[in-house]
């Protein structure tokens, strides 16, 4: 077996300082620019096309399994200490001087960052109590359970393809008097629904980026909503570039370790897959909020070691616990790096609302 490069042993190790990492990491991404860069604008446009016709060609997702294994299955022990309050595993909304609804603006903590973004998703996503949501890609039920408290006379139906998740969430129901939640596990692509149940809106919050056929899943999300039903989707993106996360050589960590079969979409991908659901909104998050996002995760990491190596130690095992320690710092540090690159204006997270026509 080929032993890995050895950057990566010293990564494993814990032996390179956090400011090496992050130079590293940086020249990483200077290096993924230029290779996406054809350089001229006709031929961004036909690498664009040829990737829209090779995701129409493919399963609605793919490596679900490996999804899983890499973060869905960890024990929600790890997340308590390194999420905030409401274990919201996704882009969070900050107070950031002249910038962004001040209303809809959280505060400098990550709890009030947590609930800024998810009362952000809730009024763009254009809910109302007394409907019926469905949730596809629920996580740890940030989402899920805010939308139960807030909308109490609404149904929520989740999804996660994992059931430790579920588990997590109906748990958390039980706990809070919730009583207008089900969660589903599911793997996307067998997910379906009978022909008489109808949404009135579908949310997906970070889940997209690990789908592949948007035309096929689309299609689908359209059968469930009815007419005149909406979709709201939270991806993170780059501003003109859509790659799929390959290992192609020894370079390629985040694909082997942490985003197995993901996409990187760019800020226009969806709007190439407008046959069934039509665009009718479409909002910027700055990356400055998902870079302090990803600071406050791997800051709550570095507080709780004591509390989190039982923990990595049980999901991992004792000789693997080191490793894994360090692969979480450096992927909290890639992910603040990536957000905050080139002044936060490479990559981000848009927000779209998606509509099926009244008609049929």
């Amino acid at each position: 077996m080929k032993k890995p490069p050895v950057t990566h042993r010293l990564l494993e190790r814990g032996l390179l300082p956090d400011a090496l990492i992050r130079i590293g990491i940086r020249r990483l991404l200077r290096q993924r620019l230029r290779d996406e860069d054809r350089g001229d604008p006709e031929a961004d446009q036909v690498r664009l096309s040829s990737l829209v016709a090779m995701l129409r060609e493919s399963p609605v997702a793919i490596e679900t399994a490996a999804a899983n294994e890499q973060h869905y299955e960890v024990p929600a022990a790890f997340y308590q200490k390194v999420l905030g309050r409401h274990l919201k595993y996704s882009c969070c909304y900050y107070r950031l001087d002249g910038h962004g609804d001040r209303a809809a603006t959280g505060g400098d903590s990550l709890d009030a960052a947590e609930a800024a973004m998810l009362a952000l998703t809730c009024e763009r996503a254009a809910l109302a109590d007394g409907e019926r949501i469905l949730e596809l890609g629920c996580g740890w039920g940030s989402l899920t359970l805010f939308m139960a408290a807030r909308y109490p006379k609404a149904r929520i139906t989740a999804v996660s393809n994992s059931n430790s998740q579920r588990e997590y969430i109906l748990g958390q129901a039980r706990q809070r008097g919730l009583t207008n939640v089900d969660v589903l596990t599911r793997d996307a692509n067998e997910l379906d629904f009978p022909s008489d149940v109808r949404f009135d809106r579908v949310v997906s919050v970070e889940m997209f980026e690990h789908m592949r056929n948007y035309e096929s899943l689309l299609g689908r999300i359209a059968r469930w909503l009815r007419p005149g039903g909406t979709l709201f989707v939270h991806i993170f993106v780059h501003r003109s570039y859509a790659y799929p996360f390959d290992i192609v050589d020894d370079d390629d960590w985040m694909a082997r370790y942490f985003f197995t079969g993901g996409i990187m979409p760019s800020d226009d991908l969806l709007l190439h897959f407008q046959k069934d659901l039509s665009l009718v909104d479409h909002w910027r998050v700055d990356g400055r909020h998902y870079a302090r996002t990803a600071e406050d995760w791997l800051a709550n990491m570095d507080r709780s070691r004591a509390e989190l190596w039982p923990v990595l130690e049980a999901a991992y095992g004792p000789a693997e616990a080191t490793r894994w320690w360090n692969c979480w710092r450096v992927f909290f540090m890639a992910c603040a790096e990536l957000w905050g690159f080139r002044g936060c204006r490479e990559w981000f997270v848009s927000h779209y609302r998606f509509e099926r026509p009244t008609r049929g």
